[in-house]
């Protein structure tokens, strides 16, 4: 059976889609005959990443990395860092800002403070720096955050996400679609993951995805959906909120700067019918302007019915945002997501994520307990 779903392509640039899909397939082709290198690492290098551009989960699922792996092994992530306004290799610490590392390291770096968090546009730098014997001691395995078309690297296992709304196989390049690179390029991958299903995804469509993706018997699939935990409060002492605490006449102002808000419009939308969504682009960096926008459609909202609802990686960039007014503060509530595997098959990927990093890890014998 072959699931059909329609996705928004831009006809008149598939000429230019063209274009960039030549270019980017003559690079790959020179990493496969061995014209460009990429270099190994002797350590664990898992790499996360995509083939589409932007909206796939990339951070939810390198969190559910972090969290299987930190208690025996010492993590590193190794993030480009995106939008940032620094250069160069950078290692975070507690002072760090989202302007240094890009709002997402920022995110992983303040909710996991015993692991590494580096950020470097040349990965293979970020990685020799790392691992140099005292820049990140103790160091045990790197994940890479959103490093998939990053070939100068030879991660030693490699992590592939399709958004389960935008499948590769019916998308086109950039810019008339928004694949980064053919379909083809999944051939690279050890694990691909069905990300953003439906929690109650049938076997049915679990099947016609399978058969559509095509996986080689060296590859595993999997299917994961995201499920949002209690809200907690950005600035108050109030205890954090369980979804289900929202009443059907409040009053919600949803503030994001992501690619993808449909979910959570429509994860609120099941609570109560006032949702106001105030949406920017990806990793949108608020001005005056925005902040103003922000502020009087917050206003608008009924007094003692509003409250404001921000995602984890926009909160990165508001907590510290000199232009947010103080009178919003005590209102806004950031809404935390993570990843849930369908089928129950957790077990069988947490597994093998484990057993790649036991074997392939230098020193073992000095690993955390």
């Amino acid at each position: 059976m072959k699931l059909e779903r329609k996705i928004k392509i831009y006809h008149g640039l598939l000429p230019l889609a063209c274009l960039y899909r030549l270019g980017v397939s003559i690079r790959n082709w020179m990493f496969d005959r061995g014209i460009l290198h990429s270099q190994s690492f002797p350590l664990p290098v898992i790499c996360v990443g995509n083939i589409s551009v932007g909206g796939t989960g990339k951070t939810p699922h390198t969190e559910y990395l972090i969290r299987l792996l930190q208690n025996e092994f010492q993590v590193a992530v190794l993030s480009r860092g995106y939008k940032r306004k620094s250069k160069g290799f950078v290692l975070a610490t507690p002072e760090t800002d989202a302007d240094q590392i890009g709002d997402e390291p920022y995110q992983m770096a303040h909710k996991f403070p015993d692991i590494y968090v580096a950020v470097d546009r040349d990965r293979c730098h970020g990685i020799n720096q790392l691992t140099d014997g005292h820049t990140a001691p103790g160091i045990k395995v790197i994940v890479l955050d959103d490093a998939f078309q990053h070939r100068y690297v030879k991660a030693g296992l490699t992590i592939l996400l399709i958004d389960y709304n935008r499948p590769i196989h019916l998308d086109r390049m950039l810019p008339a679609g928004r694949l980064r690179e053919p379909e083809s390029g999944k051939k690279r991958a050890d694990i691909i993951i069905v990300s953003k299903c439906p929690a109650q995804m049938s076997e049915a469509e679990q099947q016609a995805l399978r058969y559509d993706i095509a996986p080689l018997p060296c590859q595993q699939l999997y299917f994961t959906t995201l499920a949002y935990g209690k809200l907690q409060p950005l600035f108050s002492e109030e205890p954090e909120k369980k979804l289900e605490e929202i009443r059907n006449d409040d009053h919600i102002l949803l503030v994001t700067g992501i690619a993808s808000p449909a979910a959570i419009i429509s994860k609120l939308s099941a609570y109560t019918q006032f949702v106001t969504p105030s949406t920017f682009p990806d990793h949108h960096d608020f001005d005056a302007t925005d902040m103003k926008r922000i502020e009087d459609a917050f206003r608008k909202l009924p007094e003692g019915k509003r409250f404001i609802i921000t995602t984890e990686k926009d909160a990165a960039r508001l907590i510290a945002h000199p232009l947010l007014s103080e009178t919003m503060k005590p209102y806004i509530y950031v809404l935390p997501v993570e990843v849930e595997f369908l089928n129950k098959e957790e077990h069988l990927f947490n597994q093998n994520i484990i057993e790649y990093v036991r074997k392939n890890s230098r020193n073992s014998s000095f690993s955390k307990s």
